[in-house]
């Protein structure tokens, strides 16, 4: 069992957005999560879900640094990220620069980071041996 949880951006945001369908199994697994293990974002992950709001002062507020250990991405994962980019296109991935999810997938493979995420498919595809807590998994 993985003691530091990387939390992707879709559970916040769902969170954060009170979305109708993902927002009661966001919270309930990062309240499990917190209580097990340190929660961790990145800036990738401050990035996407920092889109939401209009000052720094919200955001940060929203992620406390108390809650979320927040750390950098690290040299070694930034070119995992990229390897797996060139077999993303190599397979006939259309998108011409890195996606957010293989930074984000690559920090937590590089540090041994277990993965809180409601969409899991490039992960599995992308870093197989990824511990990651998703929807389809049995509770």
């Amino acid at each position: 069992m993985a003691t530091h949880i990387l939390v992707d951006s879709n559970v916040l945001l769902d969170i954060l957005e009170d979305d109708p369908q993902w927002y009661a199994w966001s919270a309930a697994h990062l309240a499990d999560c917190a209580e097990r293990a340190v929660l961790v974002i990145n800036p990738v992950i401050y990035a996407e879900v920092s889109v939401g709001f209009a000052r720094i002062e919200e955001l940060d507020l929203a992620l406390p640094s108390a809650t979320f250990q927040r750390r950098p991405l690290p040299w070694e994962a930034s070119f995992l990220a990229g390897k797996c980019f060139s077999r993303y296109r190599r397979a006939g991935g259309a998108h011409r620069s890195p996606l957010p999810d293989f930074f984000i997938g690559a920090h937590a493979a590089v540090e041994g980071l277990a993965l809180l995420t409601r969409d899991a498919t490039r992960y599995r595809t992308y870093f197989p041996r990824l511990e990651l807590i998703c929807p389809d998994q049995a509770n």
